[in-house]
């Protein structure tokens, strides 16, 4: 099954763009239960219900608020909050490159796989081998669906992987954790449980293979989906058409990469290596221009919930 483009743009570091699309670098493999009605089998989704009364409500009775204290909110209306919408550029703005360490595992949220579009290949394989070889990462501002994300791109393997950051307001501090000190001194640990415990560590330690680890749950409820399919303990349900809208975007071309290497160290502050005069190309000198994309899905998969 081909790998969907869920979005396409740029990577941009410099005066340098890589034209490039996203693709979903996981999926979920958990059980989902859809509701039913058990006296038609027609799939159940979500009703827009007072909390007060109980009462279903029309949507245009429906407005959005903000909380600013306690039990006071302030109403935004839909024009008001689509113009504080970021403006959509299509593009992955590296703002820094910073050491692959630096960065804690408690930022990272979602992964997306980041494949070369339009020509790319050469000038994705330079700023991949390039951050493989210094072994840093970039930090980087995106937007998709009209939300802005901080993210860092981050080489594995062959692949650049967008793995979208939560922001710094969304960590919560650990200083009102009751944690032990930090040493083993401090924390009052002996030598002799140290080396046992170092002992037992390197017993356990082997290679990290993911198919070794699996979701018990789900493993259970679809062996029991099996056994009750094959009893013929099955129903019949018809569910709603969706539909979907293909991608049509294109990116940007890609000129001469020397050149554009060449002006961004002159533009950051930095002295160009020296070179052999360049060949003449027919490739212009301007920096392509960027492109917008209106399209957006129009799909809604049905409601869905997990069990707790």
């Amino acid at each position: 099954m081909a790998s969907r483009v869920l979005w396409k743009g740029a990577i941009s570091f410099g005066l340098v763009h890589i034209p490039v699309a996203l693709h979903s670098a996981t999926s979920e493999s958990g059980v989902n239960f859809d509701w039913l009605d058990k006296r038609s089998m027609d799939p159940v989704g979500y009703k827009r219900i007072n909390k007060r009364t109980g009462r279903e409500i029309a949507k245009e009775n429906i407005v959005k608020g903000v909380e600013y204290e306690d039990g006071q909110y302030v109403v935004l209306s839909e024009d008001e909050i689509a113009a504080a919408y970021p403006k959509t550029t299509q593009t992955i703005e590296i703002e820094s490159f910073v050491p692959n360490t630096e960065i804690p595992f408690v930022y990272l949220e979602r992964p997306y796989y980041v494949a070369p579009i339009n020509k790319g290949q050469k000038v994705y394989a330079l700023l991949r081998d390039t951050l493989l070889k210094t072994q840093r990462v970039g930090v980087a501002r995106v937007i998709i669906q009209t939300k802005q994300h901080l993210a860092v791109l981050v080489p594995a393997g062959p692949v650049l992987v967008l793995n979208l950051l939560r922001w710094g307001a969304d960590i919560r501090s650990i200083e009102e954790l009751n944690l032990p000190p930090v040493g083993a001194k401090a924390a009052g640990l002996s030598d002799k449980e140290l080396a046992m415990a170092k002992q037992l560590v390197d017993d356990m330690t082997g290679k990290w293979d993911p198919e070794q680890f699996t979701d018990s749950f789900k493993d259970d409820i679809m062996a029991l989906v099996k056994r009750k399919a094959k009893a013929g303990k099955l129903e019949n349900v018809v569910q709603p058409e969706e539909s979907d809208e293909a991608d049509t975007r294109s990116g940007a071309k890609i000129i001469d990469l020397t050149e554009l290497l060449q002006r961004s160290l002159r533009k950051g502050g930095g002295e160009a290596p020296k070179s052999k005069p360049p060949t003449k190309t027919k490739a212009s000198a301007k920096t392509p221009a960027r492109k917008k994309s209106a399209a957006k899905s129009a799909a809604h998969a049905p409601a869905r919930r997990r069990a707790a």
